[in-house]
């Protein structure tokens, strides 16, 4: 006896598909990941991980045409989007072809920054909150790990994450385009979550000498200044004393912006000509947009840093094909090793 051949689908929505603003209004609060595998369980799926970063929100099950309602439908609720706005930027990605496109996503091909190496922990930690909720069996298992191993060996044999590209170390680059060395550079770092944490240990590494962090819970933010050696701050006393800090990092997890256009001219005022450089890593935005038409004020988000972090693909480009192409390989055996009948459990 066998089972029936499993298939596979797959929804995207990302930088590609999506602009920054939009993205922030399909992002993924906290409550809305147990809201994800409860509609999913709801809908029948067995078999399904959800990926949801600052640039990305991706499902992907096993399953048909019925299994990508159901998914659409779990979307929905995770994000509180309205229909229209997540449909007009969700892409279906069937079969194999969702199989390439999670192997490239890991590796950090199909990043905003490509060959970022944050994207393959991100999917990590999905796979294994899935896993541990009972949603993943033998095709999302072999997929899933199989992507882990490709990548694993894209980043090894292959030249796509030459520079170390990672979000802390392209803010860092940015820091340091407009200060220079930042030993004397007085650095705020709005939130302790992964993107904060990412950014503190690139400052240190780099060798800024006062790194401050803010968070809504003080607990994280002194927590994480210990574990660097920086200062910490009450998230309300860090937004009043902004004006004492050059460069401001925003990656706090927020409905609205921290600091807005007519805030931060205050701000500017009182550093008597210094400039005061915003990296917003945040979606949604920590800072107001209109912050950019302010003077004495430099606002950079995430379009921007993937500029700078991809001016130098021109000489990486090579090396991505080369990835591209043996992912595509790997992803294709991959697939076809869950398309070949298996026996039922208990069968000789």
């Amino acid at each position: 006896m066998t089972v029936d051949r499993a298939t596979l689908v797959a929804l995207s929505a990302t930088h590609r598909t999506a602009g920054l603003d939009d993205r922030a209004a399909f992002a993924v609060p906290p409550a809305g990941v147990e809201a994800f595998y409860a509609a999913a369980r709801e809908g029948g799926l067995a078999e399904t991980v959800l990926l949801a970063t600052c640039n990305r929100l991706e499902a992907y099950a096993v399953g048909d045409e019925a299994a990508a309602l159901t998914i659409r439908a779990a979307l929905l609720r995770a994000t509180g989007a309205e229909p229209e706005a997540l449909d007009q930027h969700l892409r279906p990605i069937p079969g194999l072809a969702a199989v390439e496109h999670l192997f490239a996503v890991v590796a950090g091909l199909d990043s905003q920054m490509v060959g970022e190496v944050e994207i393959a922990g991100q999917v990590k930690d999905a796979y294994a909150d899935a896993l541990a909720r009972g949603m993943t069996g033998p095709v999302l298992n072999r997929v899933f790990q199989r992507a882990f191993q490709a990548a694993a060996w894209a980043r090894t044999h292959t030249g796509i994450s030459h520079g170390h590209v990672s979000i802390g170390n392209v803010a860092v680059d940015l820091a340091e385009r407009a200060f220079g060395a930042l030993a004397d550079a007085r650095v705020l770092v709005l939130g302790t979550g992964d993107v904060g944490r990412r950014v503190v240990q690139a400052l240190v590494s780099r060798g800024a000498g006062h790194v401050a962090v803010a968070s809504r819970t003080f607990e994280n933010a002194r927590l994480l200044a210990a574990e660097f050696g920086g200062a910490c701050l009450p998230l309300a006393d860090a937004l009043a004393q902004a004006h004492a800090h050059d460069v401001i990092v925003g990656g706090a997890a927020v409905e609205r912006a921290l600091l807005d256009a007519a805030t931060l001219r205050t701000h500017a005022g009182r550093r008597h000509g210094r400039p005061l450089l915003l990296i917003d890593l945040g979606v949604p935005r920590n800072f107001d947009p209109a912050a950019r038409a302010v003077d004495g004020v430099y606002l950079s988000d995430l379009d921007d840093l993937a500029g700078v972090a991809n001016a130098n693909l021109r000489a990486r480009l090579a090396e991505v094909a080369t990835a591209r192409a043996a992912l595509a390989e790997k992803a294709a055996r991959a697939w076809g090793a869950t398309r070949r009948p298996q026996p039922e459990a208990g069968s000789p």
